[in-house]
């Protein structure tokens, strides 16, 4: 049995059963990825996929029990090197951050900027993508840290610990006539455009369910992914904006005006995930915590020892 057999196994499932996609993202031949898989199969003496020709089907009942285990091993040799690369290059590295568009652009820039003077040697890659993609990523161990408001509770695989909460805020250009009324209320907003995140974005579902428990039916007229795309259409007059508030600065929007939506909308928890077989590195360490002071390596390890947030403190 070979460490990449094992890789080739775990790869034909990541590209759902094409052998080929699983050879061309291997850098290698279908036909040398297609004789390993059953030269595995016969030392097992299983039937890993059951097969129509040439084509791979389904996995078999033991084939899943198989391929768990070789995720396992291959999670485990990954841990192995990070533990040698720890203690043998401890300021060399890639740190892999996942995070969607308001977090990279409003929160991270300063973390990032303070990591990389400590750790200047470090290369980073930070990919922005929507909740789903980013707990897809950590899952699949194509990113070493997410960072998102949505979603990343969801996965058992995962351990998420909350940075920081934040509220929304409604923003209108300065001369819109909401902006002389004060605090607006649910009725007032529902009366206008709205202007505001994708369904599955910073927050939007918090700011649906508020209109749906006082049974009003907002008129969102316009979503995106990208809180400047918002105030953009904002400061076009095409309706209010309901954004986060870290995603506001009154100097550099000066042509808008905000106001306090934390009344309105429940508050949100910005979480930092990442899989809970996973060795973390000195560095990742200080990042996790130049992100949340409070999710010190200590909280952490507790945390992924099993013993929650407060066996920390």
């Amino acid at each position: 049995m070979k460490l990449q057999q094992l890789r080739y196994l775990v790869e034909i499932e990541r590209q759902s059963l094409n052998v080929s996609a699983a050879a061309e993202a291997l850098f290698t031949s279908q036909p040398g990825v297609s004789k390993q898989i059953r030269l595995l199969e016969e030392e097992l003496g299983v039937t890993i996929f059951e097969r129509s020709g040439k084509r791979l089907t389904h996995i078999t009942a033991p084939g899943r029990i198989v391929l768990d285990i070789a995720n396992r091993i291959l999670r485990e040799t990954q841990n192995l090197t990070r533990v040698g690369q720890d203690f043998t290059a401890e300021s060399n590295g890639t740190l892999s951050i996942a995070t969607t568009h308001t977090q990279a652009r409003y929160t991270l820039p300063p973390v990032i900027q303070r990591f990389l003077h400590r750790h200047p040697a470090i290369r980073l890659h930070l990919q922005q993508g929507s909740p789903a993609q980013i707990a897809q990523w950590l899952l699949d161990g194509k990113a070493d840290l997410g960072i998102a408001t949505e979603t990343l509770d969801q996965h058992a695989e995962l351990l998420t610990l909350p940075c920081y909460q934040w509220s929304h805020l409604v923003v209108a250009p300065k001369d819109h006539p909401l902006i002389a009324q004060g605090a607006p209320t649910l009725a007032t907003l529902a009366a206008y455009p709205l202007i505001t995140y994708d369904a599955t974005f910073t927050g939007r579902s918090h700011i649906d369910r508020a209109f749906e428990r006082q049974g009003l039916q907002p008129n969102v007229m316009l979503t995106a992914i990208d809180s400047d795309v918002i105030k953009t259409y904002v400061s076009l007059g095409l309706g209010l904006g309901i954004i986060a508030e870290m995603a506001f600065d009154p100097l550099r929007d000066d042509a808008l005006a905000a106001l306090p939506a934390s009344h309105l909308f429940e508050a949100n928890t910005t979480r930092l995930g990442f899989r809970r077989d996973v060795w973390l590195r000195g560095f990742e360490y200080d990042f996790i915590e130049l992100l949340a002071p409070q999710l010190t390596k200590r909280v952490v390890a507790a945390a992924l020892k099993g013993g929650g947030l407060d066996a920390g403190l």
